[in-house]
């Protein structure tokens, strides 16, 4: 696998396809329960954009790390909350509505803090003597493009034609899952010889990370004194990223292979978490969510 088929086409291929399924599974209806429950909202934005980053940022400053891989623990502690969270929160008996509405906010609200927050993790972390940039303008072009544009493109599908765009769902699903595993693979394969030097650190960081990140977003909800059901939701937004967007900003925008490695670890490592989230919920909650709130 070439390096510039692997960043060029198959990681923003496999992104859009990914944010394309997100989109098929969108109504308008989910953004207007932003001013049905407002309050949870800014808990779960707030915890995704800022507590994350800023949990992200202590890691990477207390565990011992080469500057590339935190960089890219920054990257991904920036990026939105992904769409499989939707499916592990109705799994676990959380708001599945909360969910959606928190994935698509974050996914919206991210294509503005990525690039600031990932242009300030260089500076810190590599200074003058990098020899890369991420151009902010840029940038947020190009995470509209495989982000915010394919997610609308689904919604339209939606509407238009919601039949055809439920059938399509599950198939994306299917399909966004098995490009995910075959870009973590790629990205394990080439890297392998770098892989038994950053198994340590990136192992503790990203351990940390995703532990930290869950427990921060279920004691916030429970601070605010939210429903359980929106606990559990929020803790399972906040720990579970979208670790295919941190791959192609950080092996792709910026070409680092390196940088990648946080987030390829993240993506199998969330999903434990995940199922923990699943067990705690399932024993915690005692009603099932009804299908209707999955539209």
């Amino acid at each position: 696998m070439q390096s510039n088929l692997f960043t060029t086409i198959l990681l923003p291929l496999a992104l859009a396809i990914i944010m394309l399924g997100m989109g098929l599974s969108l109504l308008p209806e989910d953004f207007r329960r932003i001013t049905r429950y407002p309050k949870a909202v800014a808990v779960g934005t707030v915890s995704q954009i800022l507590l994350l980053p800023l949990i992200g940022t202590l890691i990477t400053l207390v565990v011992p790390m080469q500057p590339e891989i935190a960089v890219g623990l920054i990257v991904l502690a920036v990026c939105p909350g992904g769409p499989s969270s939707n499916l592990l929160t109705y799994l676990a008996k959380g708001d599945v509505a909360l969910s959606v509405t928190l994935t698509a906010v974050s996914s919206i609200i991210t294509v503005f803090t990525i690039p600031l927050f990932t242009n300030l993790a260089l500076q810190y972390f590599l200074g003058k003597s990098a020899a890369i940039a991420l151009p902010i303008g840029g940038t947020m072009l190009q995470i509209f493009l495989i982000t915010l544009l394919p997610t609308a493109i689904g919604m339209a599908i939606r509407h238009q034609f919601p039949d055809t765009a439920r059938s399509l769902e599950k198939q994306m699903s299917r399909l966004a899952v098995g490009l995910l595993a075959l870009i973590i693979i790629l990205l394990l394969i080439r890297e392998s010889s770098k892989i038994p030097t950053f198994l340590v650190q990136v192992g503790i960081g990203v351990l940390l990370l995703n532990l930290l990140a869950t427990l921060s977003g279920f004691l916030a909800g429970k601070l605010f004194r939210l429903p359980l059901s929106q606990q559990i939701c929020i803790a399972i937004e906040v720990g579970i990223q979208n670790g295919t967007l941190a791959i192609a900003i950080t092996a792709g925008l910026l070409n680092n292979p390196d940088m990648a490695v946080p987030a390829a670890v993240y993506s199998l490592l969330m999903y434990v978490t995940g199922f923990g989230a699943i067990l705690y919920g399932r024993q915690a909650i005692g009603s099932t969510p009804s299908l209707s709130s999955l539209k």
